[in-house]
């Protein structure tokens, strides 16, 4: 299948380019390479012949009819996105015109070249999205396809409602799509202002390690190489205009994921104390969501789909990931805004 990869030099959709490349997909990467994206998370694939690259804004509607007529992809897997909740609370103006005006500029340019390739019925248009449009859950409970929305951050909101467009899109005009919502990713090219990236390089630095409130925050956390393969799955089996959770089945409070990440460092990296030490409570995100979990039922039932990595198994590959990369992470830590506490301008 030929592939367009929307956002394909991210976190998320670089894995997704080196999987699909090493399936025997062609990928076309199309990233406007804003401050989050990083060519080197796709250096391996970079040369081979299945891979090519197209710089370019999917709010730029030319562009990206230009580039559908050019590729003339069997699918398109839709990633580009602004993704840092603490970020769509200082500014959230970037949200709403990449993640609602960008989708619909998308949407558009791959319903007119849908249109104009004669409908073909193996196109797919795949948007990936996240379980934060679902809101917050209590102490029990979970996520399914069938949860109302309830955003409550401006990146949240933001993405609810380019799902929403999608989901108009096939309603109204037919476009084929499908959707996914996932979990917290962490993994190996996580960008160093998340979660897992700050804990590990703050805490080798011997700088405080910051968490929210008293770290009691719960997600379900997805290995960004088991999504990868779950968003492959989909686009390949999934029944047009089904939504799909795409969940790690490996919950966790903030709080314990950040000791787990610091046992592994003493284990691997030993400093002069225990890096657990460096622990510091700061004043809590605002808005900030209690819980979220996965019902991976769908997946299981209809896809045949599981998550193969544990969270100790993924956590211990990705502590070693950053520490055989230092280079990478060093490069991206001057960029804007990473280091700074974000997300207190409410």
């Amino acid at each position: 299948m030929k592939l367009i990869v929307t956002g394909g030099a991210g976190f998320i959709g670089s894995a997704v380019v080196r999987l699909a490349v090493a399936r025997g997909h062609e990928v076309v990467n199309l990233d406007a390479l804003t401050y989050a994206a990083c060519l080197e998370n796709v250096a391996s694939v970079a040369d081979s012949p299945l891979y090519s690259f197209e710089q370019a804004d999917i709010r730029d509607r030319a562009a990206l009819d230009r580039i559908l007529a050019t590729h003339q992809p069997g699918a398109i897997m839709h990633l580009a996105a602004e993704s840092h909740v603490d970020r769509s609370i200082d500014g959230p103006g970037d949200f709403i015109e990449t993640n609602i005006t960008g989708t619909y500029n998308l949407l558009e340019a791959a319903r007119a070249y849908w249109v104009g390739q004669g409908k073909p019925e193996g196109f797919r248009f795949h948007h990936i999205s996240t379980d934060e449009v679902f809101g917050s859950l209590g102490d029990t409970g979970q996520f399914t396809e069938d949860t109302p929305y309830d955003p409550r951050s401006p990146y949240s909101a933001s993405k609810a409602a380019s799902d929403h467009l999608v989901r108009a899109w096939a309603e109204t005009y037919g476009l084929p799509v499908v959707l996914t919502n996932c979990s917290n990713n962490y993994g190996p090219y996580h960008f160093p202002e998340k979660l897992v990236p700050v804990v590990i390089l703050r805490a080798l630095a011997g700088q405080p390690i910051p968490v929210y409130g008293e770290g009691l925050n719960v997600r379900d956390w997805l290995y960004v190489e088991d999504h990868a393969d779950a968003l492959l799955t989909v686009l390949e089996r999934g029944q047009l205009g089904r939504s799909y959770n795409i969940g790690g089945e490996n919950e966790a409070s903030n709080i314990d994921l950040v000791h787990k990440i610091c046992a592994i460092l003493d284990d691997k990296r030993p400093g002069p104390g225990a890096y657990a030490d460096q622990i510091t409570f700061v004043a809590d995100r605002p808005g900030h969501d209690l819980r979220y979990a996965i019902d991976p039922t769908r997946m299981r039932e209809e896809l045949n789909w599981r998550p193969s990595v544990t969270l100790d198994q993924g956590l211990e590959r990705t502590v070693q990931w950053y520490l055989d990369n230092e280079p990478w992470w060093r490069a991206l830590q001057d960029r804007h805004g990473v280091g700074e506490r974000l997300g207190t301008k409410a």
